[in-house]
């Protein structure tokens, strides 16, 4: 696998934002949307790559991480 591929490249950047929204989600809800979007962008990186197990890990966590922001007030 070719460490450069588009795929990996968009890999890497979906896990950085991913994990700024992560660490950012005590800080208002808007950020728990965000990390759940990301989360959702990272499962597609997951069955892009063929880790399918990671894709549905990373769906997962984002229905988690939706439901817990309509928990909170679904609000901004």
């Amino acid at each position: 696998m070719d460490f450069l591929s588009p795929v990996n490249i968009y890999g890497a950047i979906v896990l950085v934002i991913m994990m700024l929204f992560y660490f950012r989600e005590s800080r208002g809800k808007i950020y728990t949307l965000l990390f759940g979007i990301a989360c959702f962008f990272s499962s597609s990186y997951g069955f892009l790559s063929g880790a399918w197990s990671f894709g549905v890990i990373e769906l997962a966590w984002g229905l988690m991480t939706l439901r817990k922001y309509v928990g909170l007030g679904g609000k901004r």
